[in-house]
């Protein structure tokens, strides 16, 4: 009897070893989470082409760690949209970021020249936050293109061909008149001046890149143009920043636009102003542009090229309604009008100037001017390999000093030492 006891005890404790065996194996095969900032692993993607690429895997809430267990993402923050329409991409992605990209115009023969700037970027800043990367071309992007940059993204990537109403002359266009403009801005060697392609870039860069399908899913971009450099380690989140502080837009050069490129712009946007004294903001920035309080146009402007900035503000109907006045005027391609001054002047306009940022921390270059943040300490604090000689902020003919005038903005010590 005892002896039976003894075996139906030894039982029950194999049994209950045998369990909590299983229950240990189980936990166990449960993935841990990913830590923020720690390199996501590379998965497979379709782009808008329906080819298959790499990209970096990014967490969603709807996805899970495991059957049964789902990713919570982070707290989202009150959006700072100039809209609050509820068809408008939110601030924040599912999984915590902010809801940004990088975006591109870029031709496949751009290949290695934005191979450049993809390095620069991903190597002072988004190897730590793997952002997504959207490339436009008014050509379908070749496989050799896909291919290398999906490489050296660490974000997802996306590739998207432009409509060609976004990359044409529009109806109201006489191009017979466009034609001989550009004829009589070549024989005044006026930069760019004789260029279709550059005059449909700016035109899409003022009015149509923030309205591709591929840039509906995100409320805030970043710029960049191929063989740009970064100087500094980028060692914050920018959008983040943007976001938390209600900034709209930004820059790192400005400087005087070629006067022979947009004798007319002030003139539409005068009239814009008083045909739309509603999208007019008080507190504005108007006297960064202008010495008469509007009367004239000083030609000063964010520099593009470079730019990071709220979508959704360019959605707005404000900003809508600006650049379809310009469109209908012409001056795209009866004169030669850039992005950059239209960007600056619908900015400068349509925002409380609080609203626009220069980001003193991201040290940039692009072909010929060089922003270097001023004082060694930073530099060196930031690991730029920048030269403060080149440094264009504090030169006459840059309008940064005036933006910090604007906004009673203490210059950095030693400003002097760099200017002419």
């Amino acid at each position: 009897m005892a002896a039976g006891t003894s075996r139906i005890v030894r039982y029950v404790l194999f049994a209950l070893f045998g369990v909590l065996i299983l229950y240990f194996i189980s936990s166990s095969s449960l993935p841990t989470p990913a830590i923020p900032g720690t390199t996501n692993p590379k998965t497979t993607e379709s782009n808008d082409k329906g080819s298959v690429i790499l990209s970096a895997a990014i967490p969603s809430e709807v996805k899970s760690l495991a059957e049964g267990v789902p990713l919570v993402s982070a707290p989202t923050p009150a959006p700072t949209s100039p809209s609050t329409s509820s068809d408008l991409p939110p601030p924040v992605s599912p999984d915590g970021k902010m809801n940004a990209t990088f975006v591109t115009l870029a031709r496949n023969s751009d290949l290695w020249e934005i191979v450049k700037s993809i390095r620069q970027v991903e190597d002072r800043f988004n190897k730590n936050y793997h952002y997504d990367w959207v490339f436009l071309n008014d050509k379908p992007f070749d496989a050799d293109f896909k291919k290398v940059t999906t490489a050296l993204i660490s974000g997802k990537t996306h590739y998207g061909e432009i409509a060609q109403e976004h990359w044409s002359f529009p109806e109201w266009i006489d191009q017979e008149k466009a034609r001989k403009v550009r004829e009589d801005m070549h024989e005044r060697k006026i930069i760019y001046g004789d260029s279709t392609s550059y005059r449909h870039m700016c035109r899409f860069e003022s009015g149509f890149f923030f309205r591709q399908p591929l840039m509906n899913q995100y409320e805030w971009y970043w710029r960049v143009e191929p063989s740009v450099e970064l100087y500094c380690d980028v060692g914050f989140d920018p959008f983040k920043y943007m976001q938390e502080h209600s900034k709209k837009y930004s820059f790192v050069i400005s400087l005087y636009e070629y006067v022979e490129t947009i004798p007319t712009l002030w003139d539409s946007a005068k009239k814009f102003i008083k045909a739309h004294p509603e999208h007019i903001v008080e507190g504005n920035a108007m006297d960064w542009l202008s010495e008469d309080k509007g009367e004239t146009y000083n030609h000063c402007h964010f520099w593009s090229n470079f730019e990071i900035g709220n979508l959704n503000w360019l959605r707005s109907p404000a900003y809508i309604d600006f650049f379809d006045a310009l469109d209908k005027d012409g001056g795209f391609f009866y004169e030669r009008w850039g992005d950059a001054p239209v960007h600056s002047i619908a900015a400068a306009l349509l925002l409380k100037k609080e609203e626009i940022h220069f980001f003193d921390d991201i040290a940039y270059y692009h072909v010929p001017f060089t922003h270097c943040p001023t004082g060694e300490q930073r530099r060196l604090d930031l690991k730029c390999s920048c030269n403060p000689k080149e440094n264009f902020d504090w030169k006459g003919y840059s309008c940064t000093s005036r933006f910090f005038d604007l906004l009673k903005l203490e210059k950095p010590a030693g400003y002097e030492l760099e200017q002419d």
